[in-house]
């Protein structure tokens, strides 16, 4: 699996308006909790649907996305946080060691 950068509005018009599920993870290039966060679910990825979108919010270059997707999204900022959407809600918003690929895959039905 690949992540795709999320580095637009756009980006953020288009997973609200998709259908089905796509995924975000947050996360701060400078935060270790963030790092070991991120590996851990990178361990696990395989798990999800091959072509659920799995997007790469890097929150240091991108600051004013990470409030956008926030507001869109209605949670509250944090970082590392995972969101996975589904047709445009946020149906399940994991942040820190709370981060599971398998809690996300309880949700998926």
């Amino acid at each position: 699996m690949n992540w795709i950068s999320l580095e637009s509005a756009d980006q953020i018009t288009q997973i609200k308006q998709n259908q089905g599920y796509s995924l975000i993870f947050k996360h701060s290039t400078r935060c270790s909790i963030s790092m070991m966060a991120k590996r851990r679910f990178e361990l696990d990825w395989e798990d999800l649907p091959e072509d659920m979108p799995l997007y790469f919010l890097d929150l240091i270059s991108y600051r004013d996305l990470s409030k956008q997707v926030a507001e869109v999204f209605q949670v509250h900022h944090e970082s590392p946080q995972l969101l996975l959407i589904k047709d445009g809600e946020c149906i399940l918003d994991q942040s820190h060691g709370g981060i599971s690929i398998e809690e996300a895959l309880s949700v998926l039905n």
